[in-house]
């Protein structure tokens, strides 16, 4: 079955950087778009990064210029390095296969979610 495994979250400074992994299994990674979202307490979840298959990227307005959304398929793992953290960024950071519905409209495949991993930032 399907399973994505992410970590790598944490507490940081703003202004601070981490490093999220998402372990990918149960389909066939490299010929899936990636995704990562994330949920901040009394939010819904949103996308922040998408990666083609191709490794174009696209982001969330708030996300461009500091996270860099990345892909390996030879190890199934999908990254997001994040710079420059503000306490907005604090959420439940999530990874999912996505599919296109329109231009820069994108819905997650997978109703198996991780667990996710949490991202603090303090002021």
């Amino acid at each position: 079955q399907v399973q994505l495994v992410e970590s790598g979250g944490g507490l940081v400074q703003a202004g601070g950087s981490l490093r999220l992994s998402c372990a990918a299994s149960g389909f066939v990674f490299r010929i899936n778009p990636m995704g990562w979202y994330r949920q901040a307490p009394g939010k819904q979840r949103e996308l922040v990064a998408v990666i083609g298959t191709s490794d174009v990227a696209d982001y969330v307005d708030s996300a461009k210029g500091r996270f860099t959304i990345s892909r390996d398929n030879a190890k199934t793992t999908l990254y997001l390095q994040m710079n420059s953290l503000i306490p907005e960024d604090t959420a439940v950071y999530y990874c999912n296969a996505v599919r296109t519905t329109g231009p820069s409209r994108w819905r997650a495949i997978y109703d198996d979610w991780g667990q996710g991993t949490q991202v603090t930032v303090s002021s």
